[in-house]
């Protein structure tokens, strides 16, 4: 493993140009570290892999490859936390007030369909796009407490959810 390793970085450092040896005493003190690392990763009871995407078609397709690689690894990855997700406000006839929401919305649901095909034995949490930058203390523990209990968006508004928060 070393010698692979010590020739991998040598073939690296030279065809970027850059003179670089591997010392084989670091290889002997890093070696044992990789090791317990790569186990650590593969133990589902101290690590799990938390997949973050957006209900579009590049991030499924990324997040797809992404839990088949982590997979193939042997690393726990059964968490998918959905950002950004439009739940539209609605006027008082129960029609989308927005016409880009109810694109945005009608577009999302398709990807939301499929998360949930793909993923139905996994964890899935929606996290709905927020009206205000998802930035500070306060606002971030907000939108933290989300992520343990998920807001119930079929009877209120995004901005129902913050209406108690600083808006700069």
């Amino acid at each position: 493993m070393k010698s692979w390793v010590g020739g991998l970085v040598n073939a690296m450092s030279g065809s970027l140009g850059v003179n670089a040896t591997v010392n084989m005493d670091t290889m002997d003190e890093l070696l044992p570290v990789i090791e317990r690392l790569n186990k650590e990763l593969k133990d589902p009871d101290i690590t799990t892999f938390i997949c973050v995407c957006i209900p579009e078609f590049l991030s499924l397709y990324e997040t797809e490859r992404l839990i088949q690689k982590l997979t193939a690894l042997d690393i726990d990855t059964h968490n998918v936390v959905v950002n950004q997700v439009v739940y539209p406000d609605k006027t008082c006839d129960g029609d989308i007030a927005c016409g880009l929401c109810a694109s945005r919305s009608k577009m999302q649901t398709k990807y939301l369909e499929q998360i949930a095909d793909l993923y139905e034995d996994f964890h899935v949490i929606k996290m709905p796009q927020m009206p205000l930058e998802v930035k500070g203390t306060t606002v971030l523990k907000r939108f933290g407490e989300f992520l343990v209990t998920p807001p119930d968006m079929s009877d209120q508004s995004v901005h129902d959810l913050v209406k108690d928060l600083p808006t700069k």
